[in-house]
């Protein structure tokens, strides 16, 4: 399939597209604030958004004239009024979007949210900013009520095909209808473990198609996000601890981590945890925590070790200096000790997920007797879904059989790089269960296999 690379560089065709028209839509519409790490494509997706609109309102408020207008007017309408000049715009019939980027910078225009709210429902009002994360609840506290928040993530597998300009195999995926051309998404998938969703690097990827041409965009990333760790920090000491993270953290992305002394540092575990937070809080990383039930509801044990994953995987390959062993293998889950095939599937299983608050889970049984671990947990229906990213013989999922011994259903998930399949498996104890095979490139829309797959009596693809 040929494919003209530059129509695609710069225009991914984000999935929270579908959430911002479906707010834009809404009748008790708020202002909606964009939350996500650096870089993510809150801006560009902003803006490709307002090609919806008649009028853009668009203000930047690290400009002291754009911020001065929050600072000269308290009454909405001649607040509104002052934007509409002062973006040399007229008032027209049609629907117009306010889009005001760092926020941060000016807390009168946080607080005056509310009345963009109360007063001024027909204008649609998006707001982002640099390092919000770390200053929300901190510095400045948004209208309790009266705005509403969407998560920017990096990019899922279906939106890399569609930066790079695959389109009819995302169609395929979508349709769960690849099979005749697996090895080929599955290639594909692998350039996307090696890339990671960043919107630079997938671009950068599109226009050259050289995994190599990237790194200048990771390097540049992870300075970017060092030099912020001063904005971070409450003092000197978390911010150095912050350093240390950032720079070795990535070595120790889909581990199970302690706090007390890190990395084979000498920092204690207050400390370090603060600064996990810190930069968790920052959505650059999520510190995961275990389930010890199989049933519903997942509540997690945060008195249990925590698995460090970070934001990106292809930040991950580079920085942790693993991408090596990714160009080695013809099996992602054979690359560093399947670490790497666990964390693309952690970043999978988030990516299309458009709450702040969504997180991953896993499963530990921890018992003197019987240890056993499942990579992750989801709720699926009013069912707790074990999963595991493992190949190999069903026997070998021995910690899968524990856990569907305890689960009051019979469904299971495998993730690995052969085609969809299911399996009717028994566990030791003679319990039958539907043990459903599902390919790395599936993930994304791992519901869309689910509703398919776990029917009773749907045990053929």
């Amino acid at each position: 399939m040929s494919v003209i690379i530059s129509k695609y560089v710069g225009m991914i065709n984000r999935n929270a597209f579908k959430y911002l028209e479906q707010w834009s839509e809404s009748e008790d519409r708020k202002p909606l604030i964009l939350r996500g790490a650096r870089q993510v494509g809150k801006t560009t997706l902003v803006i490709e958004f307002s090609k919806k609109f008649d009028v853009l309102l668009s203000l930047n408020l690290d400009k002291q004239e754009d911020k001065l207008l929050f600072e000269q007017y308290s009454n909405i309408v001649e607040l509104t009024d002052a934007i509409y000049r002062h973006c040399k715009q007229q008032k027209k019939d049609g629907r117009t979007l306010l889009f005001i980027d760092e926020i941060q910078n000016s807390p009168k225009a946080v607080a005056i949210l509310r009345y963009f709210y109360e007063e001024m429902k027909q204008l649609h009002v998006i707001c982002a900013g640099s390092l919000l994360e770390s200053l929300i609840d901190k510095h400045i506290s948004f209208p309790v009520g009266r705005v509403e928040y969407l998560a920017i993530r990096p990019c899922s597998f279906l939106e890399f095909l569609n930066g790079i300009g695959e389109d009819f195999d995302l169609d395929l995926v979508n349709t769960l209808n690849v099979s005749s051309v697996h090895n080929r998404v599955i290639t594909l998938f692998t350039n996307f473990t090696i890339i990671g969703g960043m919107p630079a690097a997938i671009n950068r990827y599109a226009l050259k198609r050289d995994v190599l041409s990237v790194d200048k965009i990771y390097e540049n990333l992870l300075n970017a996000y060092i030099d912020d760790v001063e904005k971070y920090a409450r003092n000197e000491s978390i911010a150095q601890i912050i350093r240390y993270i950032l720079k070795n953290g990535w070595s120790f992305a889909a581990e199970r981590i302690t706090f007390e002394r890190f990395g084979n540092s000498n920092y204690k575990s207050r400390e370090v945890s603060e600064a996990f937070r810190t930069i968790e809080k920052a959505m650059l990383l999520e510190l995961v925590y275990p389930v010890i039930s199989s049933q519903i509801p997942l509540l997690t044990s945060t008195s249990h070790r925590p698995k460090l994953i970070w934001f990106d995987t292809g930040l991950v390959n580079y920085i942790a200096g693993v991408r090596e062993s990714l160009f080695s293998v013809t099996d992602v889950i054979d690359a560093w000790r399947g670490r790497i095939a666990e964390h693309i599937v952690a970043q999978e299983l988030l990516s299309m997920k458009w709450q702040v608050s969504a997180n991953r889970q896993f499963w530990d049984r921890n018992k003197t007797q019987s240890s056993a671990e499942v990579d992750f947990v989801i709720q699926y229906k009013n069912w707790a879904i074990p999963i595991e990213v493992k190949s190999g013989h069903n026997a070998k999922l021995k910690s899968l059989h524990l856990f569907m011994e305890e689960a009051p259903h019979n469904i299971a998930v495998r993730i690995w790089s052969q085609p969809l399949s299911v399996d009717l498996v028994k566990t030791p104890t003679g319990k039958e269960f539907k043990l459903i095979n599902v390919p790395f490139y599936y993930v994304c829309v791992l519901e869309k296999v689910l509703v398919k797959y776990s029917l009773e009596n749907s045990w053929k693809i």
